[in-house]
Order: C-alpha cells, then structure tokens, then sequence
C-alpha cells in the first residue's frame, strides 16, 4: 500500500499536468468537517460550497477528493477552503469528475502538519480510496503499534491513516464484507466517507458521537454531510442522519444501507458539545435544530440563575442564541455589547494559547457606549480554559461596565475529552479541581452560574442516556483506559514541537 502523491505536490514540484496516479497539496486541524457529493456534474463547485458552509467546524486544512469514475484525484492544503481553493486552482478540478468528498480539518490527533490533511488518498491491493474522518479513535495507537511491528510505513501522525492500513489487511480483504469487518475493529468516534472510483461509502460509529446526514439535490444527486447547512448552501433536500453504526453506499444505483453494529443495539451517546457550540444555528443534528436548543439552554439557564441587572449581552457568535433565550425568559433587555469581525477564526480551536488570546482580540471589540455604567448579565456558551474568557470580562470592565454577571449556557467541563474535541488534558480545563467561586475570582466578575447538567440536559429531545455529557460529568460511554495526547502519534518526532 502507497499513500498517492497529491495534485498540490505535483504543482509544488512545477508540473503543468495532474497525474493520474493520485492526489494534489498545496499548503493550510479536527473537530472536522465532512461532505459528499455523487453523480452531479458540477461536484467540485459543490463540493467547494459545502466545505465553506462547514468552515467552522475546522480552519486549519482542507482537501478535496474527486473521482472521474476510474481514477481519484485529490488536492488538500494548509489554510480555510478559499486559501486552498482560489479559483485559478477550483477551475481545473472541476471538470475531473462527477463524485467527490472533502475535508475541513481541527486537529484533536497529530499536528497540525500537511501530511495529516485529508481526505487522505491511498492505492492497495484493491485500488485506489480516499477516507475523510471526523472523529477520534481512542484505541488507533494499539493498532499503529502493532501494525508498525509488522512493517507497515505511516505517512502522517493521525488517528485516521490506520484505518486505510486495515482496509489493506489481506486478512480483512477476504471477509465477506471486508468494510464492516475494519469498522468493528475501531472504538472511539467516527463519521467516516470513503471514495472509491465508483462509489462514496459513509459510516458512523455504534454511538452516533458525530453527526452525520444525507441529503438529496433535484435532479437525484446524493450528499453527505457533517451537518445539514451544507445541504442548504447546495439546496439540497434533507433526508435523514446515517444512523449509528450504519454503513451506506451510494453509487449508479442508487442509495443502499447496511450496518456493521445493531441497528438498535448500541445505546446513542450523541456529543451534547455539537449542540452547544460546535454546530452551525442553522443546522439540524441529532434531530434538532441547533439554534432552538441553544435558545431552550439560555430560557433554562434564566430559570436556574436569575440575577437583577439592566442588560442581557452575549459573548459572540455561538452564545448569541442563549443570550436571546436567556433574554425572552427574563425579560431583561437584550443588547449588542461586542462587536465581532467576521475575518477572525474561533479562538477556541485555535492550536495554542497565544494564539487563541491575539484571535479574540482580533475578533471581538466592545461596544462601551452600550455597556458603560451597566449592570451586564453576559452569557457564554461554555468556558474552557478560561483565559480567553478572562480577556473579554476584562474588557468590559475597562470599558466602564458597572457589574459583570456571567452565566454560562452549559455545566463545568471538567474532565477531558477523548472522542474528537480539542481539551484532552486535565489541567488545561478551568473547571477542574476549583469551584464555582474561585473561577469566579480568577475571572475578576461579580457573579458566575452554570447551567446545570440535569437542566442542560432537558433542552433537548431524545433521552438523557442519549447523549454523551462526559467532559461535564466524568461518565464516558466508551471506556477509555489512560488519557493519550492528541501528539502520541509523533513519539518519534518528538524534538519537533517542544
């Protein structure tokens, strides 16, 4: 097995053609973006709109995967979608094929390097595939392991090559369903779209931790996608999520269902974080839409901790739903206390710390002729770290605001996550091992309320069992054994990144 050699590479290397053996870089981490799109002439362009549509749920790289219906071919790059796409390289690909997936990368597993973009494109015994990955796979440094003691050569540090590296395996090629059989080997979290020259394949865990849905455009064109306002920006139909533990094929025939686990014999664990930040407002997941939960947990979160002051204001962009449920519930005013540039990315997935703090200042200004001599109750959507939230308390407080009353539209995150978002260590988390009154302190703020569990949880409609809350409550529904860096894969290259 060989991990193809990308467009970007071959235009790097000054070639004026694209190779038919495979795929093209340039240069642009995971909570991650997936979308699909077969049998339609104009796959790339729509391919191209849907990663934009999904640029939120990464900004560090982005690749797109195309099949011509013989051959794949694919470029990814370091940077947003536009960065990696300009249209003097979009206008090339876009008559190569019909069929293509694509990829908008947050590292929550390896650096955030070139050879961890995807969609990852390799050639084996049985052809040529392509595999985008959402997700993390808590048991993938055990397989590296082993599959290393056997002589296998990984190209990047992710948790998302192996997968290529069991689809390979003789032994797995000659099961009767040689897909199903590598998806039962892996734990952890996946959304996974594969593509081959004839066919998208898209899978989801037992779980269904991430979201994953199918759509349908006009004239009979399926896609694939992380969320559904892929689908609207494609004025595509929404047809249903791929269920947990469900396998679809699309190819010439049509859509064709099967599944690797149950169905119905797992019990859901439905990441809540999506719910309360990560997901577009506009976007349907898990069988509701994003914005009216998030309004339902700022309508709860006034319930549970009322307060006496003269405004409601939300830390933009993902608390401004809360903010206005919190505002409608208490009937305190709501009012625009930040300004927001829309050329600044999310501070939270941003990779490091300083660079985390010059993205909010970069992003958020206050308004001081609104908050001035006002007593703000300001909502958050959640608080991680706590140092950027830190920075915007107190620039309302130079900005002459008279109290500062924070309530934050989701419990403590206390404990780390190992099923795809970027918090794995304890001691990273603010919440962890301080109580409510001592962040509190350290945020220099009048007043700090959460949300509570049992409360956050009632905003939304499918049971509470159905849902995984572990970075609130410490209780994983996949049992992992010892906490892994998202680095473990770079042991080696460990002198790289101290």
């Amino acid at each position: 097995m060989k991990i193809a050699p990308s467009i970007g590479d071959l235009l790097a290397d000054g070639c004026d053609s694209i190779s038919q053996q495979g795929c093209c870089r340039n240069d642009a981490k995971e909570k991650c973006g997936l979308f699909g799109i077969f049998g339609h002439p104009g796959a790339v362009e729509k391919c191209y709109f849907g990663l934009h549509a999904l640029q939120h749920r990464g900004q560090e790289s982005a690749g797109i995967a195309i099949s011509d219906g013989q051959t794949l071919f694919c470029r990814t790059g370091m940077g947003l979608v536009g960065d990696v796409f300009p249209s003097k390289v979009l206008r090339p690909l876009s008559g190569m094929g019909q069929t293509a997936i694509g990829h908008v990368r947050y590292s929550t597993s390896g650096s955030s390097r070139l050879e961890n973009a995807q969609p990852i494109l390799a050639e084996y015994s049985q052809g040529q595939i392509a595999v985008a990955h959402n997700g993390n796979l808590i048991n993938a440094l055990l397989l590296r392991d082993e599959y290393e003691g056997h002589g296998h050569i990984f190209q990047g540090t992710n948790d998302s090559e192996i997968i290529i590296h069991l689809l390979a395996k003789p032994t797995h090629i000659a099961k009767p369903d040689p897909m199903a059989h590598v998806l039962g080997h892996l734990q952890g979290a996946f959304s996974l779209l594969f593509l081959l020259p004839d066919r998208i394949v898209a899978a989801r865990d037992a779980h269904g931790i991430r979201p994953l849905c199918i759509g349908q455009m006009a004239k009979g064109s399926y896609i694939v996608a992380s969320e559904t306002c892929a689908l609207d920006i494609n004025d595509a139909e929404f047809i249903r999520e791929v269920a947990p533990g469900e396998i679809v094929t699309i190819d010439k025939n049509g859509l064709h269902s099967r599944f690797f686990d149950g169905p119905n014999t797992t019990v859901p664990a439905h990441c809540i974080f999506e719910q309360i930040y990560f997901a577009d407002p506009s976007s349907t997941i898990f069988g509701q839409n994003v914005h009216q939960v998030r309004c339902e947990m700022g309508r709860q979160l006034a319930r549970e901790a009322p307060v006496d002051a003269d405004i409601v204001t939300p830390v933009p962009n993902c608390a401004r739903c809360a903010a206005g449920g919190y505002a409608e519930q208490s009937g305190v005013s709501y009012a625009r206390g930040f300004t927001v540039s829309h050329y600044a990315g999310r501070s939270f997935i941003e990779p490091e710390q300083p660079t985390r703090d010059l993205a909010v200042k970069m992003k958020l200004n206050v308004i001081k002729e609104v908050v001035r001599g006002k007593r703000l109750i300001v909502i958050e959507d959640s608080i991680v770290r706590g140092t950027t939230t830190r920075g915007k308390m107190g620039a309302l407080k130079r900005a002459g605001a008279k109290e500062i009353h924070l309530r934050v539209a989701s419990p403590p995150i206390r404990f780390p996550c190992f099923y795809g978002i970027d918090f794995p260590s304890r001691e990273e988390l603010i919440a962890n091992k301080r109580t409510v009154e001592e962040i509190r302190d350290y945020l220099e703020i009048d007043s700090l309320q959460y949300l509570s569990l049992d409360g956050m949880l009632s905003c939304v409609k499918n049971p509470p069992d159905h849902y995984c809350s572990a970075c609130f409550s410490g209780k994983y529904p996949i049992p992992v054994d010892e906490a892994v860096s998202k680095y473990a894969f770079e042991r080696y290259q460990k002198r790289l990144f101290e």
